[in-house]
């Protein structure tokens, strides 16, 4: 019973990061129509820049965290500007092929900056308190309480502000937006900044527990769109219960089968619950 209690937990804070990282994919996703495939390398970025900013100049851990959203935002705004709007109206495999493009130069600028090699970033909350037989961190409470703030903070903005209204708008229809004035551009940059700050807190959140590396941000892309995909395209609640459910399967495989095939696990719920429901669990069938 203690084994399942430490793994649901464990699967709870994986669940958490996962959720915040595929909020910000399926956002992009539901403006633009089009996969952002450098998003988990906009996730690794966010990491090193903490790290960056905490080794460097001594910033404090919270400090680095929002200076670290900031400047992925900006970073984020620039992506959008230079490797997605000029394609807007292009095929998707142009899309694509910029996406690439995009995440090569990501991953290579860090390796080139700070090497191939992990870094650490230091747990700025190393206390343990041990409840009903499962060890947790403080660290890891911390990743599950912020998620669960940031995803409340998420939806307020988007359904009771006007930033959030317009965003909503452009997502439904993109040209009944335009025609009532709305800037589509704006939107777009908007949005993208978001979505890359968002995962840059949930690197910073992570990265005191794991060891961050150039190479993490293609997994993490690659279980991003699996979650989008499960939860069904474009839609925040499936993305955020996506996130819960691979990081469940993710920890209960691995303390109950086999730690060594964990990343499987999560192609393998993708096509069991595709070939269930091929839309994904909040996915609308396209007419």
């Amino acid at each position: 019973m203690e084994l399942f209690l430490q793994q649901l937990f464990n699967g709870i804070m994986l669940g958490s990061t996962y959720a915040i990282v595929a909020v910000g994919l399926t956002l992009v996703f539901g403006i633009l129509h089009i996969p952002n495939f450098a998003h988990g390398h906009l996730y690794m970025l966010g990491a090193y820049v903490a790290f960056f900013l905490m080794s460097m100049y001594g910033l404090g851990f919270w400090v680095a965290l929002l200076s670290s959203m900031a400047i992925m935002a900006l970073v984020g705004i620039v992506l959008e500007r230079l490797a997605y709007r000029p394609l807007r109206n292009r095929p998707h495999i142009d899309s694509f092929i910029s996406a690439v493009g995009a995440l090569m130069i990501l991953e290579t600028s860090v390796i080139v900056i700070w090497g191939p090699q992990g870094r650490r970033i230091p747990n700025p909350y190393p206390d343990i308190v041990e409840l009903f037989g499962v060890t947790m961190s403080h660290q890891r409470l911390l990743v599950i309480m912020a998620a669960v703030a940031m995803i409340l903070a998420l939806h307020f903005f988007i359904k009771h502000t006007t930033a959030g209204a317009t965003i909503e708008a452009v997502a439904q229809n993109r040209e009944g937006a335009m025609l009532v004035g709305i800037d589509v551009n704006r939107v777009s940059s908007l949005t993208f900044a978001i979505s890359a700050a968002t995962a840059a807190a949930a690197a910073c959140l992570v990265a005191p527990i794991f060891i961050i590396s150039p190479t993490m941000g293609a997994l993490l892309g690659m279980k991003a769109f699996v979650i989008v995909i499960l939860g069904g395209l474009g839609s925040i609640p499936g993305a955020i219960l996506g996130g819960y459910i691979l990081g469940l399967l993710e920890a209960l495989g691995g303390g109950y089968l086999s730690a060594a095939y964990k990343d499987v696990y999560a192609f393998g719920a993708l096509i069991l619950i595709l070939s269930i429901r091929p839309t994904g669990l909040f996915g609308k069938e396209v007419s």
